[in-house]
């Protein structure tokens, strides 16, 4: 799992551009962008977005062709965001594979209200879970967010991952090695003591008393455990 939902917006129009990129990026999203037909089928093939945001009007073709050409092969989320408003071209855009189409004038509200729908109808359909429960603790995985009895927890992007990872696997015992390689990658599976100053910082976080645990729960001499979840 990576840090953060990767979003790829795909317009030639630079005010667009410049308007979305900040305000995605503010609700925990990375954001690459395309211009141009071509450059946008590479960049989904090259770069595996978690999401696409789609305009139909590209300089160097309809933006219909980059649906039709990436649902050969993927499934990643498309919205088409453009100022067409025939129903004709919205139907052809969703029987090519699109997901969903707003018309430009859009509300940025709407927008990332479908946007978070898209992606938890992603992870649903990959076997993932979008919500998961532990205690008084919710994570988020599409908002990137962990609230505590309802007010926000504010985590690095790295502490979410690592959070987010041991609760996928709650009631499991994960080794410090396993921890590790998939939160921080292969070359860092003997660095226990960083694993061990995250943890603490999570605890310190997350916890009611992070002296007593009862969410990340240690398992001497072999790593950690989360507690049950609830998933929905």
């Amino acid at each position: 799992m990576t840090s953060k939902t990767r979003i790829l917006l795909v317009d030639d129009e630079e005010a667009i551009l410049r308007f979305l990129t900040p305000v995605l990026n503010t609700q925990g999203y990375e954001v690459i962008t395309a211009g141009l037909v071509a450059e946008a089928t590479k960049r989904i093939a090259a770069d595996s977005p978690d999401l696409v945001v789609l305009d139909l009007g590209l300089p160097d073709g309809d933006g219909k062709e980059v649906i039709r050409t990436v649902r050969e092969f993927s499934t990643v989320p498309i919205i088409v965001l453009s100022a067409r408003e025939r129903e004709t071209e919205k139907i052809e855009a969703l029987d090519l594979g699109a997901d969903d189409f707003i018309n430009k004038p859009f509300g940025v509200g709407e927008l990332l209200a479908r946007m978070r729908t898209a992606l938890r109808h992603r992870m649903t359909n990959a076997g993932e879970t979008p919500v998961l429960e532990v205690e008084d603790l919710t994570i988020d995985n599409v908002r990137h967010q962990v609230t505590r009895a309802g007010i926000e927890v504010k985590l690095t992007p790295k502490e979410f991952e690592l959070l987010s990872f041991l609760a996928r696997h709650a009631g499991k015992v994960l080794t410090h090695r396993q921890i590790l390689t998939a939160v921080w990658g292969p070359a860092h599976t003997a660095d226990t003591q960083y694993l061990r100053v995250y943890i603490g910082q999570l605890r310190q976080k997350i916890e009611r008393e992070p002296g007593d645990p009862r969410i990340i729960v240690t398992e001497p001499g072999v790593g950690y455990r989360v507690a049950d979840t609830v998933t929905r």
